[in-house]
């Protein structure tokens, strides 16, 4: 049994500030402990990339320290209060080549054809338009670049899908759309799939290999 778009309220730029600057605090110890397998297997992939590398939806920094040191890493987020945390991590560690935006996913402030790599991990089921980050990562993406999307996809069937459509009512709240079909991502125009790997806890999160078109 689906649930009706209608029946699920809508996320907007601000409802996601809002929610993220409750979540700052602790973000790290909750969410982002969670989150940790996946994290450190998508930098792994992206340490093999070479030139600029895109994280949309950078956060608290987590990701930061595990990329290697020569790798030019530039991220955005739209909170403030999450970016906060990140720079203090970038100073406390020492990192270079890293640096940070204030930004809005679906209107990046870049050329086209601007990076190697384009990293979005557990970005996709916050922005209220997924499908125009896509169209996006695909237009600041170079020829032949990667993607990696790291995420929540939904589902239909089971206890899990069942929990998924009771928690999308309270959407705004969360931050984030319980209900999320990964065709919204493998659906993106330009771009060819290359890896689909399910993540710890359960297989409750997948990361998505995806590469430009040349």
């Amino acid at each position: 049994m689906s649930v009706s778009k209608d029946a699920v309220p809508r996320l907007t730029g601000e409802t996601v500030r809002a929610a993220y600057k409750v979540w700052a605090p602790f973000y790290d110890y909750s969410f982002g402990v969670v989150a940790t397998p996946g994290r450190h297997l998508a930098v792994s992939m992206l340490n093999k990339e070479q030139g600029r590398i895109l994280e949309i939806g950078v956060g608290t920094g987590l990701s930061l320290p595990r990329y290697l040191p020569h790798l030019q890493v530039t991220g955005i987020d739209l909170s403030t209060e999450m970016l906060d945390k990140a720079a203090a991590r970038i100073r406390s560690k020492g990192l270079r080549k890293k640096t940070l935006s204030v930004m809005d996913a679906g209107r990046l402030a870049f050329a086209s054809s601007s990076f190697e790599a384009v990293a979005a991990m557990h970005v996709m089921t916050v922005v209220p338009d997924p499908e125009q980050v896509m169209s996006e990562i695909a237009r600041v993406l170079k020829p032949g670049g990667v993607a990696i999307i790291l995420n929540h996809f939904s589902r239909e069937d089971g206890l899990r899908g069942r929990a998924e459509r009771a928690l999308a009512r309270f959407s705004t709240r969360l931050g984030w759309h319980p209900i999320f079909p990964i065709d919204t991502v493998l659906g993106a125009s330009g771009f060819k799939l290359e890896k689909q790997i399910e993540l710890p806890p359960g297989g409750l999160f997948t990361l998505l290999q995806l590469r430009k078109a040349l």
